[in-house]
């Protein structure tokens, strides 16, 4: 049986899905006020989030972060999917290092000191995005 996977990408699926998942598992036992400070950055930013409890967008995000870092792992989800999957979800992350104050230098890309922890997410992206495209433009091949 032949995986869906090329050579190619085993390097950055293992890196970026151990990342996913260890983040993910990290959020298991997340307390009241981890949940909290968790949530409070996602619903400044996307205000729909707010009509979540904290802990319930703790486990939604343990279990997102959890399943992508699978998807990553397992060499039977095609690669095109887990990188969809990746995308999105990074994007998100990116999203809140560009609409987050305090995250930039003013005027610039370039992070502040609070921001890096943020501004790392586009390596995320960008393994995400080049999976996509990769999976796309291979298919018709």
């Amino acid at each position: 049986m032949r995986l869906p996977i090329e050579p190619r990408h085993v390097a950055p699926r293992l890196a970026t899905g151990a990342f996913m998942l260890n983040s993910g598992l990290s959020k298991r036992a997340a307390d009241e006020q981890t949940a909290a400070m968790l949530h409070g950055m996602a619903k400044n930013t996307y205000p729909f989030l707010g009509r979540l409890r904290p802990a319930t967008f703790a486990r939604l995000l343990c279990a997102g972060e959890t399943a992508l870092g699978a998807a990553l792992l397992l060499p039977v989800v095609p690669t095109v999917v887990a990188g969809a999957g990746l995308t999105a979800f990074s994007a998100g992350l990116v999203g809140l290092y560009l609409r987050t104050p305090g995250m930039r230098e003013e005027g610039s890309l370039r992070p502040t000191q609070e921001g890096t922890a943020l501004a790392k997410d586009t390596w995320l992206l960008g393994i995400g995005v080049g999976f996509v495209v990769d999976g796309l433009t291979r298919r018709g091949r």
